[in-house]
C-alpha cells in the first residue's frame, strides 16, 4: 500500500465545496487585492493567535523580511537564529543587510537553545529569531528573560495553533513575541493553494508599519512614507484559508493522534528515537521527525516500499555555500550537524488511514529486523 509523505488531494476532496464557494465569492465581488476576505482572515488569525493585530502578506518569507524592516534592522546589525531550519529564516536576515549569527539547538526538540543564543549576543545584536520547528513552540519566554531588551521575532511558520504553558497560562504561537511570523505554504497545517503569510503582534505602532511596508511603504495610495514592498496576501488565497481555518484544530488533533500511534509502535525499535515534545507544549506536528541510525539507508528502504519520507534539513545553514562568508566550519554547531545527519520525517497528514500508519511502522521495523 503506497503511503505518501503528504496527500493534499485527500484533504481537498473533503472540503472542496466550501473552498470553491469562498473563492467564487471573491470572483463575484471582483475584489482581488486586499479584499474583504483578507480582512476577515486577519481578524480570525488574530483571534486564534491571541494577538491584537494580524497583517497578511505574500509569503512566510516576506513575513520575516517585513518584520525585520519594521524593527529597523539593517546593515551593520546582527540577528541571532538557529542553523537548523528552512533557509528563509537566515536568508531574510541577509536580505535586509544584517548578519545572521547562529547558535546551536537543543538536541531533544531541535529548537534554538536560549542559553546558547544569549551567549551569542553582542553590542550589534538587534533581534533573536527562535523557530518553532516541526510544530513545537520554542521556549519563547526564556529568550525574553535572558535577553530582555532584544526583540523576539518568532518564526512560527510551522506552528500556527500550537501552544505552550508559560507561568500557568496557555500561550499561542506568535502571541508572546515582538512579532510572530506565519506561513500558509500548501504543506503547512493551514496551507493555501499557493503562497501566503501573516505577521502577528500586540504592538500598535509595529502593526501600522507592517501594513504600510507590505504596500510600497504608503498608508495611503500614491503617498509613500518609506520604500516598502509589494507583499499583499492574495484575496483568493485568503478565501481558501478562510474555508480551511475551521478544520485546523481537528486536523492538528488528528496529527497528534498519529504521532501517539508512532510513539507507541516505534518505542521498542533500536535505532529509532521518536520526537520529544516538552510537557508544557502542545505540538501541531507539522512534521513527525524521528532520529534514525543509518538514516539514508532507512529512507531508501521505505522508498522501495512506497512509503514517503523527507529529510528536513540535510545541510545546516552555517555550512551552506552562500553563508561561507560568515566563517563557520564543520563542527561549529555539533547538535545541528548531528540532527541533519539523523532526522527523517514520516507521513503525518490528518487523512492517514490506520492501514497506512501500520504500513509505515512495519516498513521501519522490517529495516531494523524487528
Amino acid at each position: 500500500m503506497p503511503v505518501p509523505l503528504l496527500d493534499l488531494k485527500a484533504q481537498h476532496a473533503a472540503i472542496k465545496d466550501s473552498v470553491v464557494a469562498e473563492m467564487l465569492r471573491v470572483v463575484d465581488d471582483q475584489a482581488f487585492i486586499l479584499g474583504p476576505a483578507v480582512e476577515r482572515l486577519e481578524r480570525a488569525v488574530a483571534q486564534l493567535s491571541r494577538a491584537k493585530h494580524a497583517i497578511g502578506c505574500a509569503s512566510g518569507t516576506d513575513a520575516l523580511l517585513l518584520a525585520f524592516r519594521a524593527l529597523d534592522i539593517g546593515r551593520g546589525d546582527e540577528v541571532i537564529t538557529t542553523p537548523f531550519t528552512f533557509f528563509a529564516t537566515a536568508g531574510t536576515i541577509h536580505n535586509v543587510g544584517a548578519t545572521p549569527v547562529f547558535a546551536d539547538i537543543e538536541p531533544e526538540t531541535f529548537n534554538l537553545d536560549p542559553a546558547l543564543a544569549a551567549a551569542a549576543v553582542t553590542a550589534k545584536t538587534r533581534a533573536v529569531v527562535p523557530v518553532d520547528l516541526f510544530g513545537q513552540m520554542a521556549e519563547i519566554e526564556r529568550f525574553s528573560e535572558r535577553m530582555p531588551d532584544i526583540p523576539v521575532v518568532e518564526d512560527a511558520a510551522q506552528s500556527i495553533g500550537a501552544r505552550r504553558r508559560i507561568r500557568g497560562r496557555d500561550v499561542m504561537a506568535g502571541e508572546a513575541a515582538t512579532i510572530g511570523t506565519l506561513s500558509f505554504f500548501p504543506t503547512k497545517n493551514l496551507g493555501g493553494y499557493g503562497d501566503g503569510g501573516m505577521m502577528v503582534t500586540q504592538d500598535d505602532a509595529l502593526a501600522m508599519r507592517l501594513r504600510r511596508l507590505r504596500i510600497h511603504g504608503g498608508a495611503r495610495e500614491y503617498f509613500h512614507d518609506e520604500v516598502g514592498y509589494n507583499s499583499r496576501l492574495d484575496t483568493l488565497q485568503a478565501a481558501v484559508l478562510l474555508a480551511k481555518l475551521p478544520h485546523l484544530e481537528g486536523w492538528s488533533s488528528a496529527r497528534r493522534e498519529h504521532a501517539r500511534y508512532y510513539d507507541e509502535a516505534l518505542a521498542g525499535v533500536a535505532g529509532v528515537r521518536t520526537p520529544v515534545v516538552r510537557a508544557e507544549n502542545e505540538s501541531i506536528f507539522n512534521q513527525y521527525t524521528i532520529r534514525a541510525d543509518r538514516r539514508d539507508d532507512l529512507a531508501a528502504h521505505l522508498k522501495k516500499k512506497g512509503i514517503g519520507t523527507k529529510v528536513y534539513y540535510p545541510l545546516p545553514l552555517h555550512l551552506q555555500p552562500c553563508f561561507a562568508y560568515l566563517g563557520y566550519k564543520a563542527g561549529s554547531f555539533p547538535e545541528s550537524e548531528r540532527a541533519a545527519a539523523e532526522v527523517l520525517s514520516l507521513p503525518i497528514f490528518p487523512e492517514l488511514t490506520p492501514a497506512q500508519l501500520e504500513e509505515t511502522v512495519s516498513g521501519i521495523r522490517s529495516f531494523y529486523g524487528r
